[in-house]
């Protein structure tokens, strides 16, 4: 009988740690799908590729020591209601400039 309440405890532990997976992967996607965003929305305004966009988010997290997610959720803010932090502007004007824009197809170049 000693052994139901070590096994009910392993149980316990078990459910604790996969509750704690279940909510780390759900911040993850959920993370994800507002760093894609904020890619479409660096692709679109500045005419740039997808990975090109990655790389401008990685520029601007890394030049402002502020966290890729919170330039990404900064960006949607700024399409949402049209103000973005100063040093949040000023970099990503910076990354633009070194990785865009790209050639449109069909496009003469300007």
């Amino acid at each position: 009988m000693s052994a139901e309440p070590d096994e009910s405890a392993a149980e316990s532990d078990r459910i604790f740690e996969l509750q704690e997976e279940i909510d780390q992967l759900k911040e993850a996607v959920a993370s994800h799908a507002v760093v894609d965003q904020a890619i479409g929305m660096v692709v679109a305004l500045g005419r740039v590729t997808p990975d090109q966009g990655w790389e401008v988010l990685k520029d601007v997290s890394q030049h402002t020591n502020i966290k890729l997610r919170n330039v990404a959720e900064l960006i949607l803010l700024w399409g949402r209601a049209g103000t973005m932090p100063p040093e949040i502007r000023a970099e990503l004007e910076k990354a633009l400039d070194r990785y865009g824009p790209t050639q449109i197809p069909g496009v003469p170049p300007e």
